[in-house]
């Protein structure tokens, strides 16, 4: 019996080692918190890290009784990293001058941090140094933080998620259908413009695929709340969570996901009638979708609403006219 008690309490004992070296955070981190922010946010687009850079404001604080002590790398690849998804679960790459650094044997220095109870530190790391952004798409992007440096990679603290969206780059073609100043943030001003110019510059732009200047006419709110359970759902959010289910609404437009009527991309397309007041709108398009051997012809109907001088589309609703 006493040698199988001594048996059972060594596998027990094993256990319990494996377990903490498999574990992701140390007892010690147990109290530190990370979260990220962006740093002055402006428009993202796909290029180099230092001709549109994605800055990232980190923050570590120390919420427990003790001390809270760790290492800061003075090149932050070895402290930190990033993790970004697109909205279909792909996983971005880490750059090549991440990479190398990693599997080049160098010495790296470091400094030694200590904040007492409720204490922050803070920094400010540019994304695209970690992760290939080639693609205009909505990320998902979150942080590691290495309290140990790199190497000692089983001590992770990981931060909150953030949404990014990143840009189709402003080209010359798109300026021929809808007045931009590319490369500034005046691309993102919508002007007052008639409830049909509204409606053609937002059909004009999803057949160039240019979603930064799709959306700038659509009232992302009011469509999200045209479903009552979605409606329900963002009226009891906070702040925060609302703002999230915005940008999660408009990431499954973009990925064709849900309300597929309103991103169709028809092959040509003519404004029948626009009726409206002082505030409110519809204007009635028709619009030609191609297929192999037909064109399936619908009647979409655009509700506009007007507010501070702008137009914006908030509903719609769709009858087919049959093929042609």
């Amino acid at each position: 019996m006493k040698k199988s008690f001594l048996i059972i309490a060594f596998f027990t004992l094993f256990a319990h080692s494996i377990l903490a070296q498999s574990a992701p955070q140390s007892a010690g981190y147990s109290n530190a918190s990370v979260s990220i922010k962006f740093f002055d946010r402006t428009m993202y687009y796909p290029g180099s890290a230092d001709d549109n850079p994605i800055f990232v404001h980190v923050t570590i604080k120390n919420k427990g009784p003790e001390t809270l002590r760790f290492k800061l790398a003075d090149d932050r690849m070895f402290s930190v990293d990033f993790t970004a998804f697109t909205v279909k679960n792909t996983r971005l790459e880490h750059t090549d001058a991440l990479t190398r650094k990693r599997t080049t044997n160098q010495t790296v220095y470091f400094r030694e941090i200590s904040l007492e109870t409720g204490e922050e530190y803070s920094f400010v790391e540019n994304a695209k140094n970690f992760l290939k952004f080639d693609e205009p798409s909505v990320y998902y992007i979150e942080l590691s933080f290495y309290p140990e440096l790199y190497k000692s990679k089983y001590k992770e603290l990981k931060s909150n998620r953030l949404t990014l969206e990143v840009r189709p780059t402003p080209s010359a073609a798109s300026s021929s259908f809808i007045p931009i100043s590319a490369g500034t943030a005046e691309i993102l001003q919508p002007e007052q413009i008639s409830p049909d110019k509204v409606v053609e510059q937002t059909i004009v732009a999803r057949q160039k695929s240019l979603w930064d200047q799709y959306f700038l006419y659509i009232d992302l709110e009011e469509m999200l709340k045209s479903d009552p359970l979605r409606r329900n759902k963002y009226g009891a959010s906070s702040a925060e969570d609302g703002e999230k289910m915005i940008n999660d609404f408009k990431a499954a437009l973009m990925s064709d996901t849900i309300e597929k009527d309103i991103v169709a991309i028809p092959e040509r397309f003519e404004i029948k009638r626009t009726d409206y007041s002082q505030t409110e709108g519809t204007v009635t398009v028709y619009e030609w979708f191609k297929y192999k051997n037909f064109y399936e012809k619908k009647e979409y109907i655009y509700h506009v609403r007007q507010r501070d001088g702008i137009w914006r589309i908030y509903g719609y609703s769709v009858n087919n006219l049959g093929t042609e």
